[in-house]
């Protein structure tokens, strides 16, 4: 699987794959890894990650989709995996024709549900497996101080948001700690990404900035907290998802 992943619909990630599952393989390599590793690290999903790793893991996974995480990676880099990889594909999983749409039933179960069930079918899965992970973080929030609302706001920017949006901070953030060099990096020699960088951008603690002067999508962290909160009632008609 020598494609890259990053930056590539959802949809078509999925098909190149042919893994027979709905959901792309680098988000079930990466949750397979924080369910086994507990859910309890502190700010787990809130924690930004080490720039460096995050690149390597990038390009890890560009070059083979179906890779397995390195041994003794950090969870909390797992995490961070994840922010950056939904806030790379070019569309939103909840789609730009659903926005409005969806953030109108934020305060309905039963519309949220019936309306989610437009969504083409790899976009519905991946929701709901990511949710269904949130889920699971947020139940451990006692431990990683991660409850449905805290992660509510770090989530909706990278699910929904509308089409022509420059990106948020977050988002935008994201993707700067992703950005390659302004050449193709053979990948046939030694040299990668991180020959780029000094040890001095690797910061696995610091929190993502948020503050930027761009307003919080309310609406957006509310569709998010619910589909957290009332993951089961929502996606009914999903298979249950099934974690090592």
């Amino acid at each position: 699987m020598t494609f890259a992943v990053f930056g590539v619909p959802v949809e078509a990630t999925v098909q190149r794959e042919q893994s027979g599952k709905a959901v792309p393989l680098i988000l079930v390599r990466c949750a397979d890894h924080l369910v086994i590793s507990g859910l309890s690290n502190e700010y787990l999903f809130k924690s930004e990650g080490g720039r460096k790793v995050l690149q390597q893991l990038v390009s890890l996974y560009n070059e083979d989709s179906g890779a397995s995480l390195p041994d003794g990676v950090s969870p909390i880099d797992v995490a961070a995996l994840i922010k950056c990889y939904l806030a790379s594909i070019p569309e939103p999983l909840t789609t730009f024709a659903l926005y409005d749409e969806l953030k109108d039933a934020r305060v309905s179960i039963d519309d949220l549900k019936n309306i989610l069930k437009k969504l083409p079918n790899v976009n519905y899965m991946t929701l709901e497996f990511v949710t269904a992970l949130l889920l699971r973080v947020s139940r451990k929030s006692a431990l990683n101080k991660m409850d449905s609302c805290t992660l509510a706001v770090e989530f909706a920017p990278l699910i929904i948001w509308q089409q022509g949006d420059s990106g948020t901070d977050l988002r935008n953030h994201l993707r700067f700690t992703l950005k390659p060099p302004p050449k193709i990096v053979d990948t046939t020699t030694s040299t990668t990404t991180w020959d780029l960088l000094d040890e001095d951008d690797v910061d696995a603690s610091s929190q993502i900035p948020l503050d930027d002067g761009s307003p919080p999508d309310y609406g957006a962290i509310e569709v998010i907290q619910c589909l957290i909160e009332h993951h089961n009632p929502i996606f009914t008609d999903a298979n249950e998802t099934v974690w090592r």
